[in-house]
């Protein structure tokens, strides 16, 4: 039994490492597209104007030391050992950490928070604290949770690393495709090459898009391949360049030349540091993409694969320009200038194509990050299709495609060349990477419960070197610079405006269009239920925990209020599965009713008096819902087949039955709600929206009635949709409207 034992546990182990290896692989053209093709304009971005070359090599040499650092430093280092430990339940990204935070102290500017949503399985919280710990762990909570000042920074620092990354989605694609292409200036004159450069980025760019309504899915197995091809390619080109044109290049790795080439480039090297920024571009992805793979996956393929070869690479570009200080123009071109010219053009066709898988990475982790920012309450709502039945999370937003697509191409156009564009993706990445710093050290205090030592000395020494880079990034605010600012600003004031003026559904209370509704609508229907769908601060909410369900007014009114719960990365069903279950999760609610809420006690919470029911599929010992067209009576069954017979009139309808488990005998007033319960399903569900309507009153000055009736109106129209509003159908919608006169 113990040799059965060890070959059973050695196979598990097998299988996790299979596991393991095979997440590997994907996430080589998931996460690292973008960063694999830093090298194509690293070099050519630093050395473009700050700083010239010199016959010493300090120049060279000081640059190809701040590239090791700097990866070293914050790939390495802060993301793969430190970073993608605060994952939120398996999802990184920085909503992911501003979650966390909102889990762990009442710090969430975000509406429709409530106490029950802090018993979901997955708004957990880290275990105990030491008292030493405790006392500065319980300052600073209550000094967040106090100051609704700090609230509202701390949202908005999360909302500005999102717009960054959104902002990220326009210039990674440009200077990418951009700097691929750059080859064909060796092979032509430079009038030819300005006439035929640009059309091939702009055609190859408006390609990229119109591919993203297919779904990655079609093409993603292509994905790995050709960054593991590039990989290989910049890996084998680095090492023969440095065995061929200057073996001791390694002595760069020492930090004593990063203070050789700021003493001696002073002014001019603090400001090509914004080019040096651009070989960690893409590192965000690693903590973004968490939830499509694991940490220890995306660890072993970054310490193994992609930090090996982006090393070998930048050492053998340094190493062969360290051999050719006279040949200006070359000096200035880069990459392909270092590849032997026999290799030139498949070089470039294979750059082409990781240039594009590391686009089409940034422009579905766009899509994704703004449906996080939509589920909840932080953008306008989107139509968002999903383009593969079997993998819920690769989505297509029409709307946000073609919009990058537009933005994309002005970048492209209005630049012209990888020196402006660097500028701006550099700002846009040590944005990112500064939000994250911050958040993290206040996980590291709140969630994680380490000393505010240890979070102090996080920030100051991350963050020291991301603020260097920042300044130098920032003082090129003109030339180029400014594009991610102008982005940022525009979508931050998108998402903050929703959150001022976001028209979120009730979850307590009764609407106040109710009253307005059964005034002018006496014949009422059989059962009412008011529904809400929320988004909860989770990644995921589990099925049986969907619903929480409770009683409006007494039990004879039937009238009942319903909130469903999803996570920011969860996807929302289909009509009919979803009305299934909504009317199961009610019958489930009536059968299992505790005492203290049939009394009608009115002390209690909204909260205390709703009751959390799974969805139809996870409700494994509760009521089951049947459906199917017949002509018959309706029953009530329980698990062993015993029915229980509700006489209703014989007619041709659907048939509905509700299939009880073993329990107590249910009372006869149970039974006549659940029969109530499923009339009404038979005979058809029908979606009431309300509306509400703001007006200037009669009397009003012009400028009022301008803001009220067409500013208001159309801020309402375009940032207030609710949340079902897109998938309900509309064949069985009756929408309801209330003006108000302010």
């Amino acid at each position: 039994m113990d040799l059965e034992g060890v070959i059973h546990d050695n196979r598990i182990k097998r299988d996790s490492w299979k596991t393991v290896l095979t997440l590997a692989y994907q996430s080589l053209g998931v996460v690292y597209g973008d960063l694999s093709t830093s090298p194509l304009y690293v070099y050519k971005s630093t050395f473009a104007e700050d700083i010239q070359h010199s016959e010493t090599n300090e120049e060279i040499y000081g640059v190809l030391s701040f590239v090791f650092w700097t990866l070293t430093l914050i790939p390495l280092v802060k993301y793969v050992f430190i970073v993608l430990r605060a994952d939120d339940n398996g999802e990184g990204g920085t909503f992911a950490l501003y979650s966390l935070l909102c889990r762990h102290a009442r710090v969430s500017s975000l509406p429709n928070c409530q106490l029950a949503d802090e018993e979901l399985s997955e708004y957990k919280k880290d275990g105990s604290v030491s008292n030493d710990e405790n006392v500065s762990r319980s300052s600073l909570k209550s000094t967040l949770e106090k100051c609704r000042v700090l609230q509202r920074v701390l949202l908005v620092l999360a909302l500005i690393g999102t717009c960054m990354v959104i902002g990220d989605g326009v210039l990674t694609p440009a200077i990418s495709v951009f700097s691929a292409v750059s080859g064909l200036e060796l092979s032509m004159s430079k009038e030819q090459h300005q006439y035929v450069e640009l059309p091939v980025v702009c055609a190859i760019l408006v390609f990229l898009f119109a591919l993203q309504h297919y779904g990655t899915h079609r093409v993603g197995f292509l994905f790995a391949p050709v960054v593991i091809t590039w990989l290989l390619c910049i890996s084998a080109i680095g090492l023969y360049n440095i065995l061929y044109w200057n073996p001791h290049v390694f002595q760069a790795l020492s930090p004593y030349y990063m203070y050789k080439f700021l003493k001696k480039t002073q002014k001019g090297g603090w400001m090509s540091l914004g080019g040096i920024l651009l070989c960690i571009t893409g590192s965000e992805a690693m903590f973004a993409d968490l939830g499509h793979f694991s940490q220890l996956s995306i660890k072993i393929a970054f310490t193994f694969a992609v930090y090996p070869s982006l090393i070998l690479a930048y050492m053998g570009q340094a190493a062969y320009l360290s051999k050719h200080h006279n040949n200006e123009s070359d000096y200035r071109i880069g990459f392909y200038v270092s590849v032997p010219e026999k290799i030139r053009w498949p070089v470039m066709a294979i750059a082409i194509l990781a240039a594009v898988v590391g686009s089409q990475a940034i422009i579905t982790g766009t899509f994704s990050i703004i449906k996080q920012c939509s589920a909840l309450g932080c953008f306008p709502k989107v139509k968002i299709v999903h383009t593969s039945s079997k993998i819920h999370g690769q989505i297509y937003i029409p709307e946000v495609n073609w919009t990058l697509m537009l933005l994309c191409l002005a970048v492209t156009v209005g630049f012209r060349n990888t020196k402006h564009m660097a500028n701006a993706a550099g700002l846009a990445v040590i944005t990112v990477m500064l939000v994250t710093t911050c958040l993290m050290s206040l996980v590291m205090v709140l969630c994680w419960h380490k000393n505010v030592f240890l979070a102090i000395c996080f920030i100051f020494f991350f963050g020291s070197i991301e603020a260097l880079y920042f300044s130098a990034s920032l003082i090129k605010f003109l030339e180029g610079a400014w594009v991610p600012v102008a982005l940022s600003f525009i979508f931050l004031a998108v998402m903050v405006r929703g959150i001022g003026l976001i028209h979120t559904e009730l979850v307590s209370g009764i609407p106040a269009i109710f009253s307005h509704f059964v005034t002018n609508l006496p014949a009422f229907h059989q059962v009412v239920v008011f529904l809400c769908i929320k988004s909860v601060p989770v990644p995921h909410v589990r099925p049986e925990e969907r619903f929480l369900v409770g009683r409006v007014g007494p039990k004879e009114y039937r009238l009942y209020r319903c909130i469903a719960r999803y996570g920011y990365r969860d996807v929302h069903k289909d009509d009919v599965e979803f009305e299934k279950d909504l009317v199961c999760s009610i019958a489930e609610f009536i059968r299992s009713e505790r005492p203290e809420c049939n009394m009608g006690i009115e002390d209690l919470g909204e909260d205390q008096k709703m009751t959390v029911v799974g969805t139809l599929s996870s409700n494994f010992e509760g009521i089951k819902l049947c459906e199917d067209d017949a002509y018959s009576s309706d029953m009530i069954g329980t698990s062993e087949t015993r029915e229980i017979e509700i006489q209703s009139p014989k007619r041709t309808r659907k048939r509905v039955r509700f299939v009880v488990p073993e329990s107590p005998q249910i009372d006869m007033e149970v039974q006549d709600e659940l029969r109530e319960l499923m009339e009404a399903r038979e005979a058809g569900m029908a979606f009431i929206m309300g509306h509400s309507y703001v007006r200037a009153k009669r009397g009003s000055s012009w400028m009022k009635k301008v803001v009220i009736d067409y500013g208001y109106d159309f801020l309402r129209k375009n940032s207030r949709g609710p949340t079902y509003a897109l998938s309900i159908p509309h064949a069985s919608t009756l929408e309801v409207g209330m003006v108000y006169f302010v």
